[in-house]
């Protein structure tokens, strides 16, 4: 074979062609397998359609339908047709239709046909009710509505049961029987002129018969009707009972407590009810109890009485050991439940009498702050409750005492939260002197810091309590949710409120403003010292917050203005700078000198009013700054903060003399800039000369530019220059960027300035046509050499960028 290509070329291109062969050879085969599954595949059939009712649910809407549509011909037929016919008719007509309604469902049942039988039954028992509707409208019309429902009521439960009972197969009679016997107790009450409370005792008999009829009975349906009617009328009952308690208790207390009985019985008996109903068992006992205390205190004790009630049931609850062991053999599975349900009863009731004694905990707080008068004028605030009962602190030494029985972390935290809500509230409560008063808070937060530094106190152990579930199942787990630090931080935050509201209320006498702020400082420097964590740097900001109080206080006693009680204030943060250099490096060493640098602060607001000690009160506050940069650790930050405050004293000295020279200003702050940036560059040589000098020079030039564009005389604008053109030619001399921009454009607008009037003069001294003449003269010379004028401006660019 013959070809013009070489052999090497010729036999890529030749296995190319292969290659390609190949690839069409397999996607042609892919595709006849394809086929071939295609042709010889079974043919699908269609799926079945998938109906969207069964022919049950089906059967059973029509049969419903059908019974409802036959119930009301026979209540149309009843209440219209009823009147035009004869005694014997209507009796003749009501007894074969209701006859073949009930005898029916027996041949239906036989034939198979149970949903037709439950309909057609339905239908004879709503016909048995329009046959005791007739016979009272036709032969008993004299008898009373409630008396005759209550006597048909009970002969219609009793036909209905004794018809399912016969029935068993149909499902309906026996609920309905159910259900129908509700009623003749209650409305036999009424009709024998019963009132509420007969009404309640008839409803407690019926829920009664209702728990025996379903724990007696087998089909699920009637003992969930009886269950339902037992807890409706029940509930009732127990209703009614504690709305009287309110009223007439010693007519209630017998309710009470056989409705207590009646629950406690079921909780017993029926385990998934368990707790609900010896909570509701709980609560009437309570009640019962509570009601039989009320005629025999006074007023203001009854709530104290009712905890006190609600305090022992849940101690029976709690360490009923011989409780306990009757329920569990009588229903070990129910056992724990009732015990559970027992004491929620009896800490819900305790829960609202202290919500009843929690405003004078309130009162005592916030008193203080209700002050009429100015500090130290001897006035005290009027007192926010006025006739409120002197008996609430009871109910919270209760609870903390009831609380303090149970081994518990949150049993713990809620004692110490209601002891402090009791010494809170007592002066309230007892209305105790002002002396008085402040003394019992200083101790209660005294008390409360205490605790906080040594939560241990509050979280040793008792003895652990039998466990509410099985016998047998061992303690409850403790939690691992650190009870000491939960303990700790609220005795904290209640020790900080009763230290605030001691402060407030010692406003209102100087003595006592002094002896509450040194109490107060030397309890939060016992807990700096003392406590750990976040608790010790509160701490020590409150001690330093106390320190600037007593300063004040004494500054005002003395009659000092606000500027000198600002300046007697910087002794605060002189302290606290010695203090934090003594502390060195650890965390409460910030702490104390944040809250020092706070006071400073408001110390230099105070001087505002007074220039020139605001002037030595910034000097001051710079030897401060100063003295802490020393210390390795602050000098970063101290170092600035000192700079900052001598130049702010610097420049409120030079108001307080008048000077409006800028320069005067800014020349303190360009100086010490530009040694701070050659000490910089001397380390870093990389730095850029923006970083390193451009902040000192803008603060002199900038200014000292805008002042020369305004100034007439020519002092400035010279001096301006000649500077200008210094660091313009420093910046070339040392390949400064910032030097040489900054001084190149202060030096050009300021020789713009001063050759700005002459301009003016010739150009007013020139025809009119020669400005625009020269101006297109420059664009033409400007466009003729464009290139060259970038390849100048991009060249002069890339000096200035190699620069620093």
């Amino acid at each position: 074979m013959e070809s013009s290509l070489p052999p090497a070329e010729e036999l890529v291109l030749v296995d190319r062609e292969l290659a390609r062969l190949d690839a069409h050879r397999a996607q042609l085969l892919a595709r006849r397998d394809w086929l071939l599954r295609v042709l010889h595949a079974p043919v699908a059939a269609p799926a079945p359609v998938r109906p969207e009712a069964t022919p049950r649910s089906a059967q059973n809407v029509l049969l419903s339908l059908g019974g409802g549509l036959l119930a009301v011909a026979a209540v149309a037929f009843t209440l219209v047709s009823w009147g035009s016919m004869g005694i014997g008719g209507r009796a003749a007509v009501l007894g074969a239709v209701t006859s073949a309604a009930l005898l029916a469902p027996v041949a239906l049942l036989r034939k198979g046909l149970r949903s037709t039988a439950e309909s057609v039954a339905a239908l004879g028992l709503v016909l048995t009710l329009l046959d005791a509707y007739a016979l009272h409208r036709v032969a008993l019309a004299d008898t009373g509505a409630l008396a005759y429902t209550a006597s048909a009521a009970g002969v219609l439960a009793a036909g209905w049961a004794g018809y399912g009972a016969a029935l068993t197969r149909l499902r309906l009679p026996l609920p309905a029987a159910a259900v129908a016997a509700q009623l003749p107790l209650p409305l036999g009450v009424l009709a024998a002129g019963g009132g509420v409370l007969s009404f309640a005792w008839a409803a407690l008999a019926t829920a009664v018969l209702d728990l025996a009829v379903a724990r007696r009975t087998r089909p699920a349906p009637v003992r969930i009707t009886a269950l339902v009617t037992a807890g409706v009328l029940g509930g009732w009952a127990l209703l009614t009972g504690l709305a009287l308690s309110a009223g007439t208790p010693l007519r209630a207390t017998p309710l009470l407590l056989a409705c207590a009985a009646v629950l406690l019985y079921g909780a017993v008996r029926t385990a998934p009810a368990a707790l609900p109903a010896a909570t509701l068992a709980g609560l009437a006992l309570i009640a019962s109890a509570g009601g039989l205390l009320r005629p025999v205190l006074p007023e203001v004790w009854t709530v104290p009485g009712y905890a006190v009630c609600a305090v022992v049931l849940a101690g029976v609850a709690l360490w009923g050991r011989d409780v306990a062991t009757v329920v569990r053999a009588t229903a070990p599975s129910a056992a724990g439940a009732v015990r559970r349900g027992l004491g929620f009863a009896g800490g819900g009731v305790l829960g609202l009498a202290l919500v009843w004694a929690l405003p004078p905990v309130a009162a005592g707080l916030l008193g203080p702050l209700a002050r009429a008068g100015a500090p130290w004028s001897g006035e005290h605030a009027e007192p926010l409750l006025e006739g409120y009962p002197a008996t609430a602190p009871l109910v919270l030494l209760l609870a903390a005492a009831a609380l303090a029985t149970v081994p518990r972390p949150w049993a713990r935290c809620g004692t110490l939260v209601l002891a402090w809500a009791l010494l809170t509230a007592l002066p309230v409560s007892l209305g105790l002197p002002y002396a008085a008063t402040l003394a019992l808070q200083l101790l209660t937060a005294g008390a409360a810091l205490g605790v906080a530094v040594r939560p241990a106190l509050m979280t040793r152990g008792l003895p652990e309590p039998e466990p509410l579930g099985a016998p047998g199942a061992g303690p409850a787990p403790e939690p691992s949710a650190e009870p000491a630090e939960v303990v700790a931080w609220l005795a904290y935050a209640g020790g900080l409120a009763s230290a605030l509201g001691a402060v407030a209320l010692g406003l209102d006498v100087r003595a006592a403003t002094f002896a509450a702020l040194g109490v107060v400082l030397a309890l939060c420097v016992g807990v700096a010292a003392a406590g750990t964590g976040a608790r010790r740097l509160v701490a020590a900001c409150g001690a330093v917050l106390a320190a600037a109080g007593l300063v004040g206080a004494g500054a005002v006693a003395a009659h000092a203005g606000p500027a000198v009680t600002g300046l007697a204030l910087l002794a605060v943060p002189a302290g606290t700078a010695g203090v934090g250099a003594w502390l060195r490096r650890r965390p409460v060493a910030v702490a104390v000198e944040g809250a020092g640098a706070a006071v400073a602060l408001c110390a230099l607001g105070l001087t505002v009013g007074r220039p020139a000690l605001l002037a030595l009160a910034l000097a001051l506050g710079g030897v401060l700054a100063a003295a802490t940069a020393v210390r390795p650790e602050r000098r970063p930050v101290a170092s600035w903060v000192a700079a900052a405050l001598f130049l702010l004293a610097t420049w409120v000295r030079l108001a307080v003399w008048e000077v409006t020279t800028p320069e005067a200003y800014t020349l303190p702050v360009t100086v010490p800039a530009l040694a701070v940036g050659v000490l910089r560059r001397r380390r870093d040589p990389e730095a850029s000369s923006w970083t390193a000098y451009g902040p000192g020079l803008a603060v002199t030039l900038l200014p000292s530019l805008l002042a020369a564009w305004t100034d007439p005389e020519w002092a400035r604008p010279l001096l301006l220059g000649v500077g200008a053109l210094v660091v313009t030619l420093l910046g070339a001399r040392f390949r400064l960027q910032a030097l040489l921009v900054l001084g190149g454009t202060v030096l050009a607008l300021d020789g713009l300035h001063e050759l700005a009037p002459y301009v003016v003069q010739v150009v007013g001294a020139l025809p009119r046509w020669l400005p625009p003449a020269l101006a297109g003269l420059l664009l033409l010379a400007v466009g003729a050499t464009y290139e060259q004028r970038l390849r100048d401006a991009r060249r002069l660019r890339e000096r200035l960028g190699r620069m620093r």
